[in-house]
């Protein structure tokens, strides 16, 4: 992260160093007044710079975590460059006068610049049916919030921090932010208060050379946060895909084993194959019962073959009884006729 570079002769010849007139001056600034010359109060630099080092610190710090950061300059000479920083760093600024309850009274504020867009769709997609009474008001009311709301109208909520030229000019807004929490950066002269600054910066605020020195340090060190808040998210989504990288060569080192198990399969199979030289010893077996069966259906034909004669045997026997049967009938007729004869 680097800080925008300044030099101490930088704000000299910027006039940093000059503040108001002695008679004017606040005494609570008298720790940060050097010296007085020609009526005049000279600023101490050599506190103004490590000041201004760590304002510039904060900011930094803010833009680079997402916080936004709102310039404040209302007076002539800090319009332009409060304007110019703040659309060169991307962030929000009002440049006109300051509406009570900018930020305390946020939700009717947010209302006035959905009417301020309204007013612009409305404006663009054509003026058809207006009459010119009402394409003037129209047109007035949108210079109007444009020129009060026109550097605020992307803001989403209250700032993170912001960045006041002269407090004595925005104390208000000053206010306004230590009632909300807000911490503020502020170029105080000899002729304001520093309370309720958080970051004071002690300086001239009144010469346009002065406040176009503090202004484009301010947009630097908003520019280096951003550059740091992508370049961490840079490291972030590198991170993660070094965190994916791993887990997918994790998952790599976890699918070899499938191939232990192949392994342990292959080396499974000699025994299967062993199981299998076995084998011959049981097929003798099976052929012993195959024999064995053969035998028992040898058994049986050859018990049939003996089963076959004796049935002839007794159809002949029988065939025989009734041959002599028949043969005895005659003689039996003959026995009758001879017992009638007696009768």
């Amino acid at each position: 992260m680097s800080l925008p570079e300044f030099t101490l002769r930088q704000l000299i010849e910027g006039g940093v160093h000059y503040g108001h007139q002695s008679h004017r001056w606040n005494p609570l600034m008298a720790p940060y007044i050097h010296s007085k010359k020609n009526g005049i109060h000279i600023i101490d630099l050599t506190q103004t710079v490590p000041m201004l080092d760590a304002a510039l610190k904060k900011v930094t710090d803010i833009v680079s975590k997402g916080g936004s950061i709102l310039f404040v300059g209302t007076k002539r000479q800090a319009q332009a460059p409060i304007k110019d920083a703040a659309e060169r760093s991307a962030q929000f600024f009002i440049n006109q006068r300051w509406l009570g309850g900018t930020l305390t009274n946020w939700k009717t504020v947010s209302n006035s610049i959905q009417r301020l867009n309204s007013i612009d769709e409305q404006l663009s997609l054509g003026v058809e049916g207006l009459t010119k009474k009402e394409l003037l008001g129209m047109r007035r009311e949108q210079a109007k919030l444009q020129a009060s709301l026109g550097g605020i109208r992307n803001m989403k909520g209250v700032p993170d921090l912001l960045f006041v030229v002269d407090v004595g000019k925005e104390a208000l807004a000053v206010a306004e932010a230590v009632k909300l929490g807000i911490p503020v950066v502020a170029i105080v002269d000899t002729n304001c208060s520093p309370h309720n600054i958080d970051y004071l910066i002690p300086g001239n605020d009144d010469a346009s050379r002065a406040i176009a020195i503090y202004c484009d340090l301010m947009a630097r060190a908003a520019i280096a946060g951003l550059q740091q808040e992508i370049s961490d998210q840079g490291e972030d989504l590198g991170a993660s895909e070094e965190g994916m990288d791993a887990d997918a060569q994790a998952a790599e080192g976890e699918k070899p084993e499938p191939a232990d198990d192949a392994e342990a399969a292959a080396e499974e199979k000699p025994e299967t194959q062993s199981a299998g030289e076995s084998q011959p010893d049981a097929q003798p077996a099976v052929e012993e019962e195959t024999t064995a069966e053969a035998a028992g259906e040898g058994d049986v034909v050859a018990d049939q073959s003996d089963v076959q004669p004796a049935a002839e045997a007794a159809d002949e026997q029988s065939a025989g009884e009734e041959e002599a049967a028949t043969a005895e009938e005659p003689e039996t007729e003959g026995g009758n006729e001879e017992t009638a004869k007696n009768v």
